[in-house]
């Protein structure tokens, strides 16, 4: 099953358990992927994108939620 809900940075950083400013700061130097969609200037991106970017990250502890 495919999760198509976007997710903004507060969702990715509750996600990841880290402050907002930290996944800016991580898309600022090229540590996130490019967003799904970006609406008004705001980036998004599908719940599909982050996991998988989280489950390649380096130093990954295999979260399972």
């Amino acid at each position: 099953m495919t999760d198509r809900n976007l997710w903004s940075y507060k969702d990715i950083a509750a996600h990841i358990r880290v402050q907002p400013d930290t996944v800016r700061s991580y898309r600022k130097h090229g540590l996130l992927p490019p967003p799904d969609h970006v609406e008004s200037g705001k980036p998004f991106w599908y719940a599909d994108t982050v996991r998988a970017w989280v489950a390649s990250r380096p130093g990954n502890r295999a979260r399972r939620d």
